[in-house]
């Protein structure tokens, strides 16, 4: 049986990734532009979710140790987010709160 469901993709491909082939992938299903690298779209699937998406960029693009791909989708009524290709990094806004600051070392 196919479901459907709206889903956001938050991708970062790096410099020299596969853009071309994720905005025709994108263009194909239809995606809404949501700002940089961040569409909406209603992805038709059957079986699981995110293994499905994983499968379908896996043969739709060139995925490298630096692709990130991040999904975001209602799921038993929460929201849910998952990195489907690579992982979290540091935050460009970690320490602008200045909260962070830096404390000597006694034995540097």
């Amino acid at each position: 049986m196919q479901k459907q469901n709206g889903i956001w993709i938050s991708f970062d491909l790096g410099v020299q990734g596969d853009y071309e082939g994720i905005y025709r992938w994108l263009d194909e299903k239809s995606a809404i532009e949501c700002g940089d690298s961040l569409a909406f779209l209603n992805y038709k699937y059957s079986g699981d979710l995110l293994k499905k998406l994983q499968a379908d960029f896996k043969s739709a693009i060139s995925v490298d140790k630096k692709t990130r791909i991040y999904v975001i989708r209602l799921e038993n009524g929460k929201m849910k987010g998952k990195f489907i290709f690579g992982s979290r990094r540091q935050p460009a806004w970690t320490g602008m709160a200045g909260g962070n600051g830096q404390e000597e070392d006694d034995n540097a």
